[in-house]
Formats: C-alpha cells, sequence, structure tokens
C-alpha cells in the first residue's frame, strides 16, 4: 500500500470538508438539536459523496463525469431548492418541537440529505480531476485511486467527527431562547446558500 496516498487522501479529504458552507451550517444545528449522532451522520453523508466523486475522477469515468456535468444546471437548482427548503423549516422550528422530535428524527434522513446536498455539485468532480493528476494518480492506476479515495473519505470523515464532538460539548450552555437565534440564524444562512445556487443558475 502507498501510504503517501493514503496521507495526501486524508489530508485532502479533510481540506474540502473543513470550509464551514450550507453542510457545515446543517451539521452544526444538528448536533446542537439532536447530539453528536446526528450531527456526525449527517457529516458522513457528505463524505459519502466527495469519495463518491473522488471515485469518479480517479477510475476515469468519463461517460458519467461528463453527464453530471452537463447536467449540473438543473442538479444545482433541485439542490439550491431543497437548500431554501432546509433554510425555511429550520428557521421556522420550535426548540420544543425539536426536542419532542429527536427520538424519530431518522439518522438516514440526515445522511441522505447531506449525501444529496454534497452530490447537487457535480463541478467537484473536475477538481477532484485536477487534483488526482496534481498529486501523480494516472487514468488505469486504479491501486492508486482507491488508496486516495480512502484516504479523502478518512479524512473527511474526521473533520465531522471532530466538528459534531467538539459542537455537542457546548450543547448544555444554550438555553431556550439560545436555541431559538440558533434555528433562525441557521435558517437564514441556508436560505442564503440555496439563493446563491439558485442565483448560479439562473443568471
Amino acid at each position: 500500500m502507498n501510504i503517501s496516498f493514503l496521507l495526501q487522501g486524508m489530508i485532502l479529504g479533510f481540506s474540502i470538508a473543513a470550509p464551514v458552507g450550507p453542510i457545515g451550517v446543517l451539521c452544526i444545528r444538528r448536533t446542537l438539536a439532536h447530539g453528536h449522532t446526528a450531527g456526525l451522520v449527517s457529516g458522513l453523508g457528505a463524505a459519502t459523496a466527495d469519495a463518491f466523486y473522488g471515485c469518479i475522477a480517479g477510475f476515469g469515468l468519463t461517460l458519467v463525469s461528463n453527464f453530471l456535468v452537463n447536467q449540473q444546471l438543473w442538479i444545482r437548482l433541485i439542490g439550491g431548492i431543497f437548500l431554501c427548503y432546509l433554510g425555511i423549516k429550520t428557521f421556522l422550528s420550535k426548540p420544543a418541537e425539536v426536542s419532542a422530535s429527536v427520538k424519530s428524527n431518522s439518522l438516514f434522513g440526515s445522511y441522505a440529505s447531506t449525501l444529496f446536498l454534497t452530490l447537487a455539485n457535480p463541478a467537484t468532480i473536475l477538481s477532484f480531476v485536477a487534483i488526482f493528476a496534481g498529486l501523480g494518480v494516472v487514468e488505469g492506476s486504479y491501486f492508486d485511486a482507491i488508496i486516495l479515495v480512502i484516504g479523502v473519505f478518512i479524512g473527511s470523515a474526521l473533520w465531522w467527527l471532530f466538528l459534531s464532538f467538539g459542537i455537542d460539548v457546548l450543547r448544555s450552555r444554550f438555553s431556550q431562547r439560545g436555541f431559538v437565534w440558533i434555528n433562525r440564524t441557521s435558517g437564514i444562512i441556508l436560505i442564503v446558500f440555496g439563493a446563491i445556487s439558485l442565483g448560479t443558475v439562473l443568471y
């Protein structure tokens, strides 16, 4: 096993996941509302999507990548609408309602939503193609590609693990009023991200 590719993949995955975007906001809010498990599972959805796009880039699946890139306007349109929906739902939710729904909250739903939102940006494939080429992974070198993709997933998962457990420590410091403002702030941020995504499609 080429350990250097594994380490490079981990650094790459961590770096891709770390910037706080809509997925980060969702994970932080879900951790505060439902605990570190919900936040971590949400993050793993994003990590899975990153690994999926890494596979497409690493294995040279040109037909699939071309299709996704060519259809990215429709995909980003749906993703933007979904982000706005999540933002409105988050903005209107109340701490009491959140607490009552903790047991029935679907971890699969948390995983699937972040998986979908991350997949809603097919242009990520092009970034992986450029990065993989820069790291010396050539098309046809499947073993190196597999090791690098595994590293990307591990690195991304480590970030979400760190984030969810770190935010979970702060949960006890928030009052009911504090959670109301967290919901409103998170909702507004998600709506803004959704509007930006829709703006790139419409203009």
